[in-house]
Order: structure tokens, then C-alpha cells, then sequence
């Protein structure tokens, strides 16, 4: 007769079979586990090893590079822009070491730069306010005379500053020269309007009127990354005036700031990306010395490419390479060879 203790003993025996089949498999299973995460982790380790290996290899070629490009700086760039003139026209934000390497690299090339233009976020301010405001000061600044400006205000704004630090007139010397009196006072006037009302500030001279331009775009592209982002389009939109009023434009940014939703990324996916080159990596002094060949490009009337280490570039320097003007090596062996015979001429007559 089954009785309630027998009920009683089934229980505890069913629920003590439970309680000892939960322990074992979770003995069984948590063995089971580890040994997979353990193994998991041994080969996610090994993988992070060799991915730094190949960055630390990556970062040693990166770095041969830019030594062998500063090395042979002088002589890639020796005279290729001597006689010209260059006006940097930097953007809200643009990095300083992509505007002093530029700098640099423009003198080695022999060109004059005649100064810095830094526009202030007002002046690419795409609110319709700022351009009726924008209109109506290039009406107010545009020479008696000249035909009626057109276009937004912005296109109006960029053309009257093209023509104040910019020129075609090819100049016959790398001498800085100056305007004649109304180009010279027209120029004079328009800059300091544009500063007085914080659209630009200025250092240098850029009322001399260039030949060439280099825009620099900002360190960090626009907090929506679009390339239809106002400012990235009133940028581009400066570039073209500015390419028309010179001999040539190109647009140069730092690699980590050309990336998607840039100016330069938004120059490349428009038409202006077939009438201005862009150099995406001129942080670096490849990207510093190719911007120089862009320009030499632009000057010489060969077609527009996009440069730098972009997969979507046209290449990674133009091609083929222009051929410097000289041997800057050849200028100084000849320098240093003169000093030796100097020194050499000045011992023996200490001997005599």
C-alpha cells in the first residue's frame, strides 16, 4: 500500500536527482566552456600580436618615407615655382603645421608667398541674412565701372576677394613687385573691409596680388560629415572664384581631415573636383612637396587630379614628376667645393 511516506521519499529522491544532475552538468559544461574562451582568447591574442607586428612594420615604412621626402625636399622642389607668387587662404580651423610646412615648401620651390588670408566662419555663414549682408558689401566694394556682380552672396564675396589678392599676369621675376595705384588701392580697400567686418584676418601681403592659391581646409571636417555641409561647400564654392581669378587653386588638408564628409571629399564628389586638384595628405612633406607639383600642374595647364592616400584618388602624385630647374645638390657640392677652396687658398697663404 503506497502510503504518504512513500510519496514523501519519491520527492526528496526526484529532487536529489535533480540537485546532483545540475552539479555534474554544470561541472561537465563549465569545463566545456572555459576550454572553448581559452582557446578563443589564445587566438585572439595571437591575432592582436601580429596585427601590431604589421603596424609597428607599417609605422617604420611610414616613417623611412617621410625622412627620405625631407631629405630630397630641396632638390624635388628646387626652382619649380621661381618667379611665382602664393597666397594661402586658410580655412576656420586649419592646422598650423599643415600652413608652415606648406610655407616652407613653397619657398624651397622658389615661389614668393605673399601672405595668409584666415577667413573667419562668418564669411561661409549660408544663412540668407549673411548673404544679403555679403552682397551688399561687394556691391559697395566693387570698382566703378566693372560689370554688375551675380551669383548668392557668398560666389560675389569670393569673386571681389580673387581679384584683390589674385592675378593672371604672370610676373617676369620672384620679385614680390606691387600693384599699380587703383588695382593697388581696390585691393587694399577690400581687405580691410572684409577684416573690419570679421569676415578674413590677414598677416603678410596679401594685397600683392599672387599668381597661385592654396587652400587649407580645417584639422576636423563639419559636425554633420556631409559633403553638402554648408561650410564645406561655401569652401569650395571660395576655391573656384579664386581658381578663376589666379593661374591655378588646389586644396590641401591634413589625412585624418579629409576622410568622408570633408571639403576635400566634397570637391572630389563634384564637379569642381575636375577643375581644382586636391592633395588629402599634406600634413606629411610628401603631401607638401606634391601640393607644389599640383600647383606647377594648375600653372602649366594640365588637367585637375585629386592626390594623397585616398583609395579613390587619381593617383598618388602626378605624373609623370616634374623635373626641378637645377640641382639644388649640384648648387650646394658647388658651394661647399668653393668653401674648401677658399679655406684651401687661405692656408696656403698663411703658410707663405
Amino acid at each position: 500500500m503506497i502510503n504518504f511516506r512513500y510519496h514523501l521519499v519519491s520527492i526528496v529522491a526526484v529532487f536529489l536527482a535533480l540537485a546532483v544532475g545540475i552539479v555534474l552538468g554544470s561541472t561537465e559544461l563549465r569545463g566545456a566552456a572555459i576550454d572553448t574562451l581559452t582557446r578563443t582568447s589564445n587566438s585572439l591574442s595571437s591575432d592582436l600580436h601580429a596585427k601590431r607586428v604589421q603596424i609597428d612594420a607599417l609605422n617604420q615604412l611610414v616613417n623611412a618615407d617621410e625622412s627620405f621626402a625631407k631629405a630630397a625636399e630641396a632638390q624635388l622642389l628646387h626652382g619649380l615655382l621661381a618667379g611665382q607668387r602664393v597666397v594661402l587662404v586658410n580655412a576656420p580651423g586649419a592646422p598650423g603645421s599643415v600652413i608652415s610646412g606648406l610655407t616652407s615648401a613653397l619657398q624651397q620651390a622658389g615661389a614668393i608667398v605673399t601672405g595668409q588670408v584666415n577667413l573667419q566662419p562668418k564669411l561661409l555663414d549660408a544663412s540668407q541674412s549673411n548673404q544679403n549682408f555679403l552682397s551688399q558689401l561687394a556691391l559697395q566694394l566693387a570698382p566703378s565701372g566693372t560689370t554688375p556682380l551675380n551669383g548668392t552672396g557668398l560666389q560675389q564675396a569670393a569673386r571681389l576677394l580673387g581679384s584683390a589678392i589674385l592675378t593672371k599676369s604672370n610676373p617676369a621675376s620672384g620679385s614680390a613687385g606691387t600693384t599699380g595705384g587703383n588695382a593697388a588701392a581696390n585691393s587694399q580697400a577690400v581687405l580691410a573691409s572684409y577684416v573690419q567686418a570679421g569676415l578674413i584676418s590677414t598677416s603678410g601681403r596679401p594685397n600683392v596680388p599672387a599668381t597661385l592659391a592654396v587652400v587649407v581646409t580645417p584639422a576636423t571636417p563639419p559636425a554633420s560629415a556631409t559633403d553638402s555641409d554648408p561650410a564645406n561647400q561655401g569652401l569650395i564654392t571660395l576655391a573656384q572664384q579664386l581658381n578663376t581669378a589666379g593661374l591655378g587653386t588646389v586644396m590641401a588638408g591634413s589625412a585624418s581631415s579629409s576622410v568622408a564628409g570633408s571639403a576635400i571629399d566634397a570637391l572630389r564628389a563634384g564637379t569642381a573636383g575636375s577643375q581644382i586638384s586636391s592633395v588629402d595628405y599634406a600634413d606629411t612633406t610628401t603631401g607638401q612637396i606634391v601640393t607644389v607639383w599640383a600647383l606647377l600642374q594648375a600653372l602649366t595647364g594640365h588637367k585637375a587630379g585629386s592626390y594623397g592616400v585616398d583609395p579613390g584618388n587619381t593617383a598618388a602624385v602626378p605624373s609623370p614628376a616634374p623635373t626641378p630647374s637645377g640641382s639644388a645638390t649640384s648648387a650646394a657640392t658647388t658651394s661647399s667645393a668653393g668653401s674648401h677652396t677658399s679655406a684651401a687658398g687661405k692656408s696656403s697663404r698663411g703658410q707663405r
